[in-house]
């Protein structure tokens, strides 16, 4: 069988992994640069998914390998990858980094 990606269940992922990250569709929309944030909401949706870029980005932003986001037929190379929520101290270097980045670019 061919593998196929299953935009319905990604998307579903795509929402749990965001919620427990507790980023949002802007946050995404800002990272990644795009025009606007209904691109992310049709990804959530199940209507389309993101661009192999734009998966990569993510799997930087989530902190997930990129197989972690996205749902298909065929089966995993690796075992399930649990994802876990960020403690505050992860939190407050991750939005330190963040930080500094703006601060560089600027």
């Amino acid at each position: 069988m061919f593998p196929v990606i299953n935009k319905r269940e990604t998307g579903v992922n795509l929402r749990r992994i965001m919620d427990m990250r507790g980023i949002t569709p802007k946050d995404v929309q800002e990272y990644l640069g795009l025009g606007c944030v209904q691109s992310v909401y049709r990804w959530l949706d199940g209507v389309n998914v993101p661009t192999v870029d734009n998966l990569y980005a993510l799997s930087e932003l989530f902190q997930v390998p990129m197989d972690a986001l996205v749902y298909g037929n065929r089966a995993p190379f690796a075992p399930d990858i649990v994802i876990k929520q960020l403690d505050s101290r992860e939190s407050r270097l991750c939005a330190y980094y963040e930080k500094l980045n703006e601060m560089r670019a600027a």
